[in-house]
């Protein structure tokens, strides 16, 4: 019964080193307020969309030319089956990192962009704090690329907690 009222902490991971040590901080600096409250920590890793089409470019040294195709159903569903598995097997890695501290862990997975399905996982799991990794890009990196971190803060319905790695 009281797991049903305790807080539940997520920590969001990817296949990146900076994910891990926030996975290993929580495990270490949390440990108590995670087995205190009955609720696993709940680790949750966002799968990359079916890519609907491929861009062909030419090698270096000759025109530049882009070829947008059409990629076959096959294709897409080979692509997805291969982030599955490696999804899973992450999660796998960071459940057993888990269970090597004594921390009971539930994994979940979904489909597309990180930043959004983070943030709705937080809603769909009514997670009350979202632990993430800092991957330390730089500002011009962070501009481009966006940061999944940066948005989660402004956007996940919890308080977030972003580890850097020292």
């Amino acid at each position: 019964m009281a797991a049903e009222f305790g807080k539940k902490v997520m920590v969001a991971i990817d296949e990146s080193e900076s994910s891990y040590y926030a996975l290993i901080w929580v495990l270490e600096n949390l440990r108590e307020s995670i087995t205190n409250y009955g609720n696993p920590l709940v680790i949750f890793m966002a799968q990359p969309s079916p890519i609907n089409n491929v861009v062909f470019a030419a090698s270096l040294g000759t025109a530049r030319m882009y070829c947008p195709v059409s990629s076959t159903p096959e294709f897409v569903n080979s692509v997805q089956g291969q982030n599955k598995i490696v999804t899973l097997g992450l999660l796998e890695k960071a459940k057993g990192i888990c269970t090597s501290h004594g921390i009971n862990a539930e994994t979940i997975t979904e489909v597309g962009d990180p930043k959004q399905t983070i943030c709705n996982a937080v809603e769909k799991y009514k997670i009350d704090l979202l632990v993430l990794g800092d991957r330390g890009l730089g500002k011009i990196k962070r501009a481009f690329l966006g940061s999944v971190s940066n948005y989660c803060v402004h956007n996940a319905k919890c308080p977030v907690l972003v580890v850097k790695k020292p």
